[in-house]
């Protein structure tokens, strides 16, 4: 399966009980959609958040952050890693 790093860019100040609801949001309706997220991180001072996840394409992956109410800026495919 496919996996998918998404950033957010506007999310400045976000805390980490922010990032925990949205991440908990996001699993609340995954299987929905096939995917997967693995972890999310944060950087409250550029606004930056950036989730890991795995799915069928980034399209279910939008999908999600969509219905949880946190639309992604971005989403990359990742296909090399070590």
């Amino acid at each position: 399966m496919p996996e998918f790093m998404d950033v957010h860019n506007s999310m400045k100040g976000i805390s980490a009980d922010d990032l925990k609801a949205a991440h908990e949001a996001d699993l609340a309706i995954q299987g929905e959609e096939g995917v997967v997220f693995k972890n999310a991180w944060a950087d409250p001072v550029s606004g930056k958040v950036f989730c890991l996840s795995e799915g069928p394409s980034a399209e279910a992956v939008q999908r999600v952050h969509e219905r949880a109410g946190h639309t992604a800026d971005e989403i990359h495919e990742i296909t090399t890693s070590v």
